[in-house]
């Protein structure tokens, strides 16, 4: 089998089944477990799968452009955003993470906060839906995904602190933690998380049980998982629900 008819089963793998272990695939086809390994690497190269140990899981919808995630989970989204809105304290200051999910917080916040965000819109949002007190952190601003980073938003976020961090991951993992699709984006994460009391991670539907490429923190390092209180998934039952 070449190359490319190994790839095109591999992705097909990865539809069908949410994942690809490579040591079976390679059982399977008759084949080395390193040419698998090989194959995966490159796909993950070409941004259409994400590695993991052992293989390989599809790229989550959350990892798409800010522009086209608005569409994905609204409702479930709606519902996470109120639950989350449910745990700020009154006089409180909060950073509100980039995202679609904190895009909707930044539309129903309580008039007597104070708003930190790396993210423009939810800025924004939350100076016109609201009284809050918004403060932008400066920075480099990423095309893909509408959030500043880099070393001026690192130093600014060394001078903040803030009682609570709603973050927004692309990923939840019971084992993979919280990831996100950026490298810059996993940085500015953890610094925003280090200047918080509490960290909060919004998991709306399409996001418990995706994994993307670059890790952000573990399960044990937030206080907890926001969720839809009409989502079933079993996975839920694995993560340190709010």
């Amino acid at each position: 089998m070449l190359s490319a008819q190994r790839k095109e089963h591999l992705l097909a793998l990865l539809e069908a089944e949410g994942r690809v272990v490579a040591k079976t695939v390679a059982s399977d086809l008759g084949i080395s477990e390193d040419s698998i390994r090989r194959d995966l690497r490159e796909l993950a190269d070409e941004g259409r799968c994400i590695r993991v140990y052992g293989g390989a899981l599809p790229v989550p919808a959350a990892d798409a452009p800010v522009a086209q995630r608005l569409s994905i989970a609204t409702d479930s989204k709606e519902r996470v955003a109120r639950a989350a809105l449910a745990l700020i304290r009154p006089a409180s200051t909060l950073i509100l993470d980039a995202g679609t999910t904190t895009l909707a917080m930044a539309r129903m916040l309580p008039g007597d906060v104070t708003v930190l965000t790396p993210s423009p819109a939810v800025a924004l949002a939350a100076m016109e839906s609201s009284r809050a007190r918004v403060i932008m952190i400066g920075g480099e601003l990423s095309r893909h995904s509408a959030v500043v980073g880099g070393a001026l938003a690192q130093e600014a976020i060394a001078r903040l602190a803030a009682d609570v961090f709603f973050l927004g991951a692309t990923g939840i993992h019971p084992v993979h933690g919280l990831t996100t699709g950026e490298l810059d984006d996993a940085v500015t994460k953890r610094a925003l998380a280090a200047r918080s009391a509490d960290t909060f991670v919004l998991g709306s539907a399409e996001k418990i049980g995706a994994v993307s490429r670059f890790p952000v923190l573990s399960l044990d390092e937030i206080t907890g998982v926001v969720t839809d209180p009409e989502d079933d998934d079993p996975l839920i039952a694995q993560l340190r629900t709010a």
